[in-house]
């Protein structure tokens, strides 16, 4: 089973964002002025000349929800939607600093709502942020459950935006772990579980659920806020729909990943399920590896040993015009 085969088609979903943003050409002048945009997050000026930038991103949790309603458990989602926005800021430099969120509701439900406030709440405490405010519309007519998005804004100065642009041949990739699935990838997930008709409350491992595993929410990477502080990072990339794809939104180089993190158990157990092909997997799903820095091997040997994070070297950068590999396998 394929991405595609179960609904969600990236190829043609790129061509439809390009279609839609081909179309928007409008650029404000002076305050607001962009400086980055088509990156993780896009960065616009305070003033004219001004150091300091403002970054934003969007972002929702998307078909996890319907994990979560399967298994009703609300608690977590909210911080799947808090991570979702943050890691992206993080991934140019910047510094969540504040978030609103939108939620689309068939009907008012204080009970969700409150659980969904819960893990909302964890979320800005992990990323030190705060939630100014949001909108819930209730949609009879448009929408079945729930939907959760948000929208984060961060701070950054000019000359420590982080975009990628001095990464070259010769630097390493150092791969940082996820906490599992994350939100990204869950409708092929799904499908492949209703395909073998597993139910979410079915055991996974020691006791816990299929659903309580998929339910792990969305690590948030506040460490590589102090790490490109202390450190000489080039590029960064939060590794979210699309796979080590995401390594191709930061300089069309070759990215030769050959010691890759160890996935979770979860993710072998989806492509024994589905039959899923190992690049499709890479294509599809962070296999483990969340967040991925773009430093020099020096800088990346002293990160190991710092003790900041979890994560290790498990790759480098190559001349090229832009492939992906797992050893030697082309993801792209």
């Amino acid at each position: 089973m394929r991405y595609a085969d179960a609904g969600v088609d990236i190829k043609k979903e790129e061509k439809a964002v390009k279609a839609l943003a081909s179309v928007i050409k409008h650029v404000r002048k002076g305050v607001g002025e962009p400086v980055l945009t088509n990156h993780y997050a896009s960065a616009v000026t305070l003033l004219p000349l001004c150091d300091l930038l403002v970054t934003i991103t969007t972002d929702g949790v998307g078909s996890k929800i319907l994990v979560a309603e399967k298994m009703n458990k609300f608690d977590t989602v909210g911080i799947d939607c808090v991570a979702m926005n943050v890691n992206d800021l993080i991934a140019v430099g910047s510094e969540p600093v504040a978030m609103v969120d939108y939620i689309a509701i068939e009907k008012p439900d204080e009970n969700v709502m409150s659980e969904i406030a819960k893990g909302l709440e964890k979320g800005c405490e992990i990323a030190n942020i705060t939630l100014v405010g949001g909108e819930t519309a209730t949609l009879p007519d448009m929408v079945r459950g729930f939907d959760l998005a948000g929208t984060a804004i961060g701070v950054v100065k000019r000359e420590d935006l982080i975009t990628g642009v001095r990464i070259e041949p010769g630097d390493v990739i150092f791969g940082i772990p996820s906490s599992g699935i994350h939100s990204n990838g869950l409708t092929l997930v799904r499908k492949v579980l209703e395909k073998e008709r597993i139910d979410y409350r079915d055991e996974f491992e020691n006791g816990i659920s299929y659903g309580e595993e998929i339910l792990k929410p969305t690590r948030i990477y506040t460490e590589v806020l102090k790490i490109v502080k202390n450190f000489d990072v080039k590029g960064m990339a939060h590794i979210t729909g699309g796979g080590l794809l995401n390594l191709l939104r930061l300089k069309r180089l070759n990215y030769v990943i050959d010691k890759p993190l160890k996935p979770q158990k979860i993710f072998r157990v989806i492509q024994e399920l589905g039959s899923v092909e190992e690049d499709e997997m890479y294509r599809t799903f962070n296999m483990g590896m969340g967040f991925a820095l773009v430093m020099s091997e020096d800088e990346a040997r002293k990160l190991e040993k710092s003790g900041i994070t979890d994560g290790r070297i498990v790759g480098r950068v190559e001349e090229g015009d832009g492939k992906i590999y797992v050893g030697d396998l082309k993801i792209n």
